[in-house]
């Protein structure tokens, strides 16, 4: 997978992380859902980064 490939996968999970982040505080108004959100993200961009 060529850098401009996983460039692209990065800038397409950036979108959910912020407007979901923002939702889920609106809903719990803490930042622990947020971060365990933003963690999932992380971990799924990992599986796309790691072939």
């Amino acid at each position: 997978m060529n850098i401009s490939r996983k460039l692209g996968i990065l800038v397409f999970l950036m979108v959910p992380a912020i407007i979901g982040g923002g939702i889920l505080y609106a809903i719990f108004n803490n930042y622990v859902p947020v971060f365990i959100y933003e963690a999932v993200l992380l971990i799924f961009a990992g599986g796309f980064f790691s072939t």
